[in-house]
Formats: structure tokens, C-alpha cells, sequence
């Protein structure tokens, strides 16, 4: 035996539930608007009930709510809007403090065609009349996890490829950034050059002055060498210890060695005292190794990590706080 229709029972159920509930005919007005939607927009059922919904709200005229209306009613077509795309097209906020600070929330919208069988829809009764049922919920919540699961993510990213101490690139981002640029070069028939950086007795300086005073001495000169790297294809890592490296891609031998020059003297300008340095200049210096990788050349990352880093300990073997550079044969695999 079916059941009598229930309208008291379907209205308070409309009432309840925990979304945004409203229902337009063929012209745009409104003929439902629940309490959810009074609560968060602010606007009472008494006054948005027969109101043209896009007078009563004109920002959503023109907007993609508007195309799924009239899709609705036309076509007999249903939308779901995305909240990635269509984040708050309407003015609902949480609380009076989101208000306050104009935060609306999130919404994630459904749009739904309806058709009235005839006979239920007062002086209209007779023929089928169509209606659009608008549904919005907000996610505002589940946007701020995704949101903070963003963060984390970025976070980690960063962590995983960012020296802890310096903030500059680690091993890890050195490695894959080598390999690629040397593709590339390949490919492109470019040239690559690459420094391979140390500091100058760099345990003596951590013994005299202690670890902590040690790890400000790398913290120093990492950012000195990062401020002259201009281009945002170069990179700074920290290659392992006291010993850094930089990348230069498009940089021929005369280029790389101008940069490596400049950095040198960057470091030098620093005048960070080093009581225990080899010679008669007390304070910190560097030893920089530079090889380029020559169009037509096989593209190796390890010959041509293995050239800078020979020119490196050349340049240490000569006294230190100097520039070498290998030659062109000594970054062939």
C-alpha cells in the first residue's frame, strides 16, 4: 500500500539537512531557498522566495553558475561546477568573523533539471514544468586539508632536495640537475660548464673555532656564491662538507671562468678571519675548480664532475685560494 505523499515531512527534511537547497522555475525565480541558505547568505527564504536569482545575486550572472542553470531548464542537462574552478561563485560565508574578514566558503555545486508532472504545480496544472534544483555544500574544510597537504608536500620537496644548514640545493638536487643539463647540452648542442668550490682549510677553521661557528662560515659563503648566480638556470649545491658546485649551462670556458673569478673575489670581500690559514692571508678563502663540457663532445656528467673536481685538487696542490680550469680533452668520458 503506498504511502500518502508527505509535504510537511519533505519540507522539514529540506530544512535540516546540512546544504544549501534551492530551486528556480523557467524565468529564474525562486520558489525554494531553505534555511541553510538564509543562515550563510544572510538573506531570509521571505525575501529571496519569488526573486529572480540572479538579481537577487547579479555576480553569478555571466558566470558558469548561469550556463548551468540554463542548461538545466533547457536542455534537460546536468552540472556538477568544480570547486577548483569555480571556488565561491556564491556569497555564503561561515560565520560572521569569515564574513568580517570576506572569506567566503568553498562551495562544491550541483545543478539539477526538474520536471513537475502536471497537476502538482498549482495554475499551471496540465502540462510538465521544468525547474532547476541548485545544491551546494561547503568544502571549505576538505579545501584547507588539500590545501595543507600542499604545503606538506612543497614542504617536503624542499627538504628533500635543499641542504638543511645553507638553504641551497643538496647532493641529491646536484645530481639530477647535472644529468639533465648534460641531455640538454647534448641535445641542444650547448655548452655546460661546471665549478666544483671549496673552502680552504675548512677543518682547521672547524677545530680553532668550533662546529657551530663552523656551520656560520658555510652558511656565510654559500650565500655569498648564491647572490652572483643571477640566471634562474644556474644552481648552487652543496656538494658534500665544505665543498660546493655550480652549474652554468650555456657558459663557454671564458664565461665560466669570469664567474668563478667573481665568486672568488665574493668570498674574499667576505673577510671572514681564519687564524689557523696556510700563508700570510688569515682569513677564509676558496679553491675552484672549472670544466666545460664543448659542443660535439660525448655528454658524460661523471667526466665532466670528474674534470672540474681534477682542476679543484689541482688548484689545491698549487697553494690554494686559486682558480684552475682542466682542459677540454679532461671532460671526455
Amino acid at each position: 500500500m503506498q504511502q500518502p505523499f508527505r509535504l510537511p515531512l519533505l519540507e522539514s527534511v529540506l530544512e535540516a539537512v546540512s546544504a544549501g537547497v534551492v530551486v528556480v522555475d523557467a524565468a529564474h525565480r525562486i520558489v525554494l531557498w531553505n534555511k541553510w541558505m538564509s543562515r550563510h547568505s544572510g538573506c531570509a527564504a521571505h525575501k529571496a522566495l519569488g526573486m529572480d536569482l540572479f538579481e537577487l545575486l547579479p555576480e553569478l550572472r555571466g558566470g558558469r553558475v548561469e550556463a548551468a542553470v540554463t542548461q538545466a531548464l533547457a536542455n534537460n542537462f546536468s552540472s556538477l561546477l568544480s570547486p577548483t574552478l569555480n571556488r565561491a561563485p556564491f556569497p555564503l560565508y561561515s560565520n560572521p568573523a569569515a564574513i568580517a574578514r570576506g572569506e567566503r566558503m568553498q562551495q562544491a555545486i550541483a545543478v539539477t533539471p526538474l520536471a513537475f508532472p502536471a497537476g502538482q504545480m498549482g495554475p499551471d496544472a496540465g502540462q510538465a514544468i521544468p525547474h532547476c534544483l541548485i545544491q551546494l555544500n561547503d568544502v571549505s574544510m576538505a579545501a584547507s586539508r588539500e590545501k595543507l597537504l600542499r604545503e606538506q608536500t612543497e614542504l617536503l620537496r624542499m627538504q628533500t632536495f635543499s641542504d638543511g644548514l645553507t638553504g641551497i640545493a643538496n647532493r641529491r638536487a646536484f645530481d639530477a640537475a647535472i644529468d639533465r643539463e648534460t641531455r640538454r647540452a647534448k641535445r641542444n648542442g650547448t655548452v655546460l660548464s661546471l665549478l666544483m668550490i671549496d673552502i680552504d682549510h675548512f677543518k682547521p677553521y672547524n677545530d680553532h673555532y668550533g662546529h657551530q661557528q663552523g656551520d656560520g662560515c658555510l652558511i656565510q659563503v654559500s650565500g655569498a656564491l648564491q647572490a652572483l648566480l643571477q640566471r634562474s638556470v644556474d644552481m648552487l649545491a652543496r656538494y658534500g662538507g665544505e665543498e660546493f658546485a655550480a652549474i652554468l649551462p650555456d657558459n663557454d670556458a671564458g664565461q665560466a671562468l669570469r664567474m668563478a673569478e667573481a665568486l672568488h673575489e665574493r668570498v674574499l670581500k667576505l673577510a671572514i678571519p681564519h687564524a689557523h690559514a696556510a700563508g700570510p692571508l688569515k682569513q677564509v678563502t676558496v679553491s675552484i675548480g672549472v670544466a666545460t663540457l664543448l659542443p660535439g663532445q660525448p655528454a658524460s656528467p661523471a667526466a665532466l664532475i670528474r674534470a672540474a673536481d681534477g682542476a679543484l685538487y689541482a688548484a689545491k696542490r698549487q697553494g690554494r685560494n686559486r682558480i684552475m680550469v682542466a682542459q677540454p680533452e679532461e671532460t671526455a668520458p
